[in-house]
């Protein structure tokens, strides 16, 4: 019966490929303006792949989803029409994924109280948009949320479900990549590829100095080893050459937490004497120079600008006490949410002081401040929920690398990347940006970690990976390996 069904579907769609592709013949014979038309072969491109990322939408529709809003944010040719391909994609993913999910769920992964929480954090959205001074725009931003929250809790849980190591191993090789790429076009061919220093920062200190740290302490060869050092050497020369302090503290933040759960305090110990010994022999050899140096870091990274020593929040300090005289105006329900109160700053523009528009949404410098500005004091309780949920998840995770001194578990690499994130959040405004490449990233690697990471201690062989006999004794000599 099963294969009956099966090949009457087969042929069901064999039928209705083959009456497209007349219909095309067909509308081709008579209009063949349409097919001259760029916008409408677009448009019919952009539907096949996102056809063939549903039709293999465990391994291929995820890594579209991520490069089409990578894309989006970057300065390579064609990003404005990623920025309107990247909503078609998620929309895509959310709805198609949800279907897909509840045909293929596995019995053991449900939806939970974190999911429940996501879908109170939308809610909330919604009443805060009803209540602003522009609903439109803000509902719009709203229902961005929703897509990327649904998409989180359903097609992305497809994608690494009953295949983490697959998962993972991908994410590691296209970070990998993402900053060869990038030392490239920065240090050799001094292209800005992503635009905005800031931009750059944001993708080396959230997203590949977490996983290729942890892909560094559990690789199975020396060579493998090295090879994943030396990129994380480039990511500290590009977080340097980005100028964002935000993303080095992250970044720092991230290898703390991380010798800390792996009991390595005494290796950071002893790469800092080894720092301290290298600029004493530099201040010996030439001490102008050293001077010159530390005075052109001190400048260019803590106060953004040589010579100045106005405080190291300085560039922070306006649009923080900004943001906290909106929340003063509106401080229940807030201005709507993704929406910025901009007042009689821009008395050019339309008619209403609320813009979503891209060079009118004021910049709040702090993700917790532009959601206490979007949502208010009643409107934030869902969210603030979600994240100290979150924070309970990330404390569960490090006593477990605590307790057992292992890194060989595949929620670790999330929950670096969050914990990176949350730290970065601080000093950007991009958490709940939906249209932020690292929005959607650190959401989708969020809900996975839930997955991963259940209430109990993590024991599931499918998360849990035994490392060999081969691998504990070429990780004896790794800088974060267990004792």
């Amino acid at each position: 019966m099963r294969g009956l069904m099966k090949g009457r579907t087969q042929l069901i769609f064999l039928l209705a490929g083959i009456t497209a592709i007349l219909l095309l013949f067909a509308l081709a014979e008579h209009r063949p303006g349409l097919f001259a038309n760029t916008t409408i072969l677009g448009a019919i491109l952009a539907l096949q792949i996102a056809f063939f990322g549903l039709s293999h939408f465990e391994t291929a529709f995820f890594p579209l989803l991520i490069g089409t809003f990578l894309w989006a944010g970057s300065a390579l040719p064609f990003h404005g029409t990623a920025m309107s391909l990247r909503w078609l994609f998620l929309a895509i993913g959310a709805l198609g994924g949800f279907l897909i999910w509840i045909k293929k769920r596995p019995h053991t992964r449900h939806f939970g109280s974190f999911h429940l929480v996501a879908l109170f954090c939308v809610a909330s959205a919604i009443v805060t948009a009803m209540v602003s001074d522009k609903p439109k725009p803000a509902l719009l931003k709203v229902l961005s949320l929703f897509l990327l929250f649904l998409y989180a809790s359903s097609g992305a849980r497809i994608a690494i479900a009953g295949r983490e190591k697959k998962f993972v191993t991908s994410l590691v090789l296209a970070s990998e990549v993402l900053v060869y790429l990038s030392a490239v076009c920065y240090i050799a061919l001094h292209f800005s590829v992503f635009g905005n220093p800031n931009a750059l920062g944001a993708v080396v200190g959230v997203v590949a100095v977490p996983i290729l740290l942890w892909a560094a302490a559990t690789a199975e060869t020396r060579g493998l080893r090295q090879r994943r050092f030396f990129a994380l050497l480039l990511c500290g020369g590009l977080l340097y050459i980005s100028n964002s302090r935000a993303s080095i503290l992250g970044a720092a933040t991230v290898i703390l937490l991380f010798a800390i759960a792996m009991r390595q305090q005494r290796r950071l110990l002893q790469c800092a004497f080894v720092c301290v010994f290298l600029v004493t022999v530099m201040a010996v050899v030439d001490p102008s120079h050293l001077n010159e140096l530390a005075s052109s870091v001190t400048g260019k990274v803590l106060y953004k600008e040589r010579g100045t020593v106005h405080g190291v929040f300085a560039s922070r300090v306006s649009p923080w006490s900004e943001t906290l005289s909106v929340v003063k105006r509106h401080p229940w329900f807030g201005s709507g949410f993704g929406t910025s109160d901009l007042g009689d700053l821009r008395p050019d523009s339309a008619s209403s002081s609320v813009y979503t528009k891209e060079g009118t949404n004021r910049e709040h410098g702090n993700s917790y401040l532009a959601l206490a500005e979007y949502s208010g004091i009643l409107g934030a309780v869902p969210f603030l929920v979600l994240l100290l949920m979150l924070l309970r998840t990330l404390a569960h995770v490090y006593r477990w690398m605590r307790k057992t001194g292992s890194p060989f578990h595949y929620c670790i690499p999330f929950a670096l990347v969050a914990s990176a994130g949350l730290v970065h959040a601080f000093f950007e405004d991009w958490l709940f940006a939906v249209g932020s490449y690292l929005c959607v990233f650190f959401w989708v690697a969020a809900f996975v970690l839930i997955d991963l990471v259940p209430v109990r201690e993590p024991r599931s062989s499918t998360i849990l990976f035994q490392p060999s006999p081969r691998i504990m004794a070429v990780s004896s000599n790794c800088i974060f390996a267990d004792k």
